[in-house]
């Protein structure tokens, strides 16, 4: 527990030029632990710390530099500082410069290098770095392109319990990527991910209950882990969800679906609603012509 007297022990040691200590009071500032929260300070103490060679402060720098917190953003700054960290053997700092080579952010853009830094932060066990290797393999991109240790890399990091990673290694089996397709084994490492809330797994395991793949059919269920995946903003929930209460002729049900889809921009869904409010007023108006003819019961 960070207390006061370890802020001003902190604070003496780091005036007298201490780099860990310039990086724990740049951290509290950062998070306003104790003090009061400022990034401008926060940044100072980083650079302080950062120009003695401390890694974990040149990454943290790096990472105000990108996002401009407490400096003036600049990508050229966060790539130099993430630099000098991955350099040193920094995991954080290497999967930071691989993006910004992938992406063109700060450098030129360049697939190898990207690869080659993120490489380095996987053999170091680094779970993050291991899924863009992955997707390095997968796509391609400075490497060529193989699907087997793209999945080796993926069945790694989802065997660590990476949610994200288990979506993927889901995928492969499902389609068929570089392995044999196996639905029940898609289905196993989407409950995997769902179970641990992941929104794209939990509306994939709504389909394989909706459509009965590597799991017994269960339109129940189906619903039960759409809701899951839709409570969380899952577009692609949202729309398959409202289908499924159109499908069961409750279309209120369906329309609530469909306008939150519809909000986030989902045209499927602004079509649905239309739909849905079309049935919906052609049911009332036979059910008022049926009372009228018979009368109330």
């Amino acid at each position: 527990m960070i207390t006061e007297g370890i802020i001003e022990l902190w604070r003496k040691q780091a005036e007298q030029g201490d780099a860990e200590a310039q990086y724990n009071l740049g951290r509290c500032y950062y998070n306003g632990d104790v003090v009061a929260k400022d990034e401008k300070k926060a940044a100072e103490w980083y650079l302080k710390a950062a120009e003695q060679g401390y890694d974990v402060a040149q990454c943290r720098l790096g990472f105000c530099y990108h996002y401009g917190c407490g400096v003036t953003k600049s990508y050229e700054q966060a790539a130099k500082w993430w630099r000098k960290a991955a350099e040193q053997g920094n995991s954080d700092a290497q999967i930071s410069l691989g993006v910004c080579y992938h992406e063109g952010i700060g450098v030129a853009q360049d697939y190898g290098k990207a690869f080659e830094w993120w490489k380095k932060a996987a053999d170091q066990g680094n779970v993050d770095a291991q899924m863009k290797l992955g997707g390095c393999y997968l796509n391609g991109d400075g490497v060529e392109q193989d699907y087997k240790k793209a999945m080796e890399l993926y069945t790694r990091t989802s065997e660590q319990g990476n949610a994200d990673a288990q979506v993927i290694l889901g995928l492969f089996y499902y389609q068929g990527i570089g392995v044999t397709k196996n639905c029940e084994t898609a289905f196993a490492w989407w409950k995997k991910a769902a179970e641990q809330g992941n929104s794209d797994a939990q509306c994939r395991l709504g389909d394989c209950y909706y459509n009965g793949d590597g799991v017994a059919k269960d339109e129940e269920k189906a619903i039960e882990w759409y809701t899951k995946s839709a409570e969380q903003g899952d577009v692609d929930a949202l729309y398959l969800l409202g289908h499924c209460y159109r499908k069961k002729g409750d279309f209120d049900q369906a329309i609530h679906w469909f306008k939150k889809g519809a909000e986030q921009g989902d045209t499927r869904a602004t079509e649905m609603i239309e739909c849905c409010q079309k049935i919906k007023s052609g049911y009332q108006a036979i059910d008022g012509i049926a009372k009228g003819f018979y009368g109330e019961r």
